[in-house]
């Protein structure tokens, strides 16, 4: 792979590497907010400070990106997504990303002149490329552990339950097709060649699934 010049991430290559089948039901307990909360925009963040904010908004934006055929990280508000599980279940990975948000722009900017947010697409792809490969230096343990780290992040905001505050307005869901849970379905929906249509709705709207819900649901 060549590290100064790379193209773009595609979204169908991230979901073919990835595997994405099982990820809605591989989120870590205990980040989870309400699904109307989760719909909210909101400027403040409860992890990161503003530019720690803004450099993964630009990571995730670059690994899962908006395209045509739907939307991307951005606009399924991934970077919330890590954002909020960092002051939860992954409390123990702050350190982890504030030192190597800090180090991306260091490199970024002896590389490329400014940090990382700053930089045009083709430069931020070809840092990224540079920490996927193991190339650059000054992180903790190593520039390839932090991309992987946060790609897996990103895999989970994007196509993770909306409650965890990712995947707003079910945009990782509508990429992969998936339709969320239904509790009774159709004879329809069960034919091979069905469309069957997306219910929108969190996993936790249904109080079967809620802690002390009920056994019928909603």
């Amino acid at each position: 792979m060549d590290t100064t010049e790379r193209r773009g991430w595609s979204r169908r290559d991230l979901l073919r590497r990835a595997g994405v089948a099982g990820v809605v039901a591989t989120l870590p307990a205990g980040v989870a907010i309400s699904p109307a909360a989760a719909a909210l925009e909101r400027e403040q963040r409860e992890t990161f400070t503003s530019t720690e904010a803004a450099t993964v908004d630009a990571i995730v934006a670059r690994l899962i990106p908006s395209e045509g055929s739907g939307a991307g990280a951005a606009e399924a508000r991934v970077g919330r997504y890590i954002d909020l599980a960092l002051n939860g279940e992954l409390r123990s990975l702050q350190g982890f990303y504030s030192a190597n948000l800090a180090a991306l722009d260091e490199y970024a900017t002896s590389m490329h002149g400014a940090a990382f947010s700053a930089l045009p697409a083709t430069k931020q792809d070809a840092v990224l490329a540079a920490l996927e490969t193991n190339m650059a230096a000054g992180f903790v343990p190593s520039s390839s552990a932090f991309f992987e780290t946060i790609r897996e992040h990103a895999i989970q905001g994007m196509f993770g339950d909306p409650y965890y505050g990712g995947n707003a307005n079910f945009a990782g869901w509508d990429l992969i097709s998936y339709p969320g849970i239904k509790l009774h379905l159709p004879a329809a929906d069960q034919r091979l060649e069905a469309t069957v249509q997306p219910v929108h709705k969190s996993t936790y709207d249904f109080a079967i699934f809620r802690p002390g819900g009920s056994d019928h649901g909603d």
